[in-house]
């Protein structure tokens, strides 16, 4: 790895860090490099609160406030260039004066959109962008689908037989061990919301919380022909991101549609010799991992 892509994946790893709070906001994180050495770093926080870029120049000690003319600001997604609730971090960098400053990717939200390089390179910055551009868009894709596309990141999910099966003739059928159970409730923390048909919410009266791990339970959503889902009203609710957990044709309404995003499938080492088929996977649909707990098969897949 060249030295940009080390001190940006420093700056993909506090990232993350803000996973559970930034939301709505996305996912920043900012590294200050000077003379090969990390003097400031820091991540967003909290919505409404300082970005990465204010929390990096704060950690820089009063003593290493002279580098800043020969350093360079790492940040894994463009510095804002407007006013919201704070300050623009573009003005911010500009004033401290560095060097250069070194961008993961462009930020697609509409306020932003290249304005924030545009402001430092007309302020004589030498600025380079797209260091782990891919991860650095992975790693807020839900925030990018949602402003890019105007709906939520759409995630499908679903646990199967060996031989392709949901259930058994029609009845629930335990396909989850309990440690891949406690992974659904981790998913469902991680989400702004749930979604299942009516059948599926008649038939088996699904809790769709979270129990088995910590964080807030994700907005519960039943649709039917008379309640269909409206992804305008999410995109107006703030909702950037939705699991789809069944039945079958609530799952095959959003493969037909092509609404989605990612698909994770669970299959348990059990047959049955008849039930409701599991919906097919999408040809575009590109496997991102695969993983085993317990006896049981954990793949992702995102759009090729």
């Amino acid at each position: 790895m060249t030295n940009d892509e080390i001190y940006m994946q420093r700056c993909l790893q506090l990232a993350r860090n803000g996973q559970q709070n930034a939301h709505p906001n996305p996912m920043v994180g900012a590294v200050i490099v000077s003379n090969g050495r990390i003097i400031g770093e820091g991540y967003h926080v909290r919505c409404g609160q300082g970005h990465a870029e204010v929390n990096a120049f704060a950690s820089v000690r009063p003593d290493d406030e002279p580098l800043l003319p020969q350093a360079t600001i790492y940040v894994s997604l463009e510095p804002c260039s407007h006013y919201g609730k704070t300050p623009p971090c573009a003005d911010l960098i500009i004033k401290k004066g560095v060097r250069r400053v070194v961008v993961g990717c462009i930020d697609e939200f509409a306020e932003v959109r290249g304005r924030g390089i545009a402001k430092l390179r007309n302020a004589g910055i030498e600025v380079t962008v797209g260091v782990l551009e891919e991860e650095c868009k992975l790693l807020n894709r839900r925030f990018f689908t949602f402003h890019r596309a105007r709906r939520p990141y759409i995630i499908l999910k679903w646990a199967q037989t060996a031989n392709g099966f949901i259930d058994n003739h029609g009845q629930p059928l335990a396909i989850s061990t309990p440690f891949t159970k406690m992974l659904s409730h981790k998913l469902r923390a991680e989400e702004d919301a749930i979604l299942v048909g009516r059948m599926t919410d008649e038939r088996e009266h699904p809790l769709l919380n979270v129990r088995e791990w910590v964080g807030e339970a994700p907005k519960r959503l039943v649709i039917d022909h008379q309640h269909p889902l409206n992804l305008e009203s999410l995109h107006a609710h703030n909702v950037q991101s939705l699991i789809v957990e069944g039945g079958a044709k609530t799952l095959r309404s959003f493969i037909d549609q092509d609404l989605w995003d990612e698909i994770r499938v669970e299959t348990a080492p059990i047959t049955v010799d008849g039930g409701t088929p599991a919906p097919p996977v999408p040809h575009n649909a590109q496997v991102t991992s695969v993983a085993h707990y317990d006896g049981n098969q954990i793949i992702l897949y995102r759009r090729a």
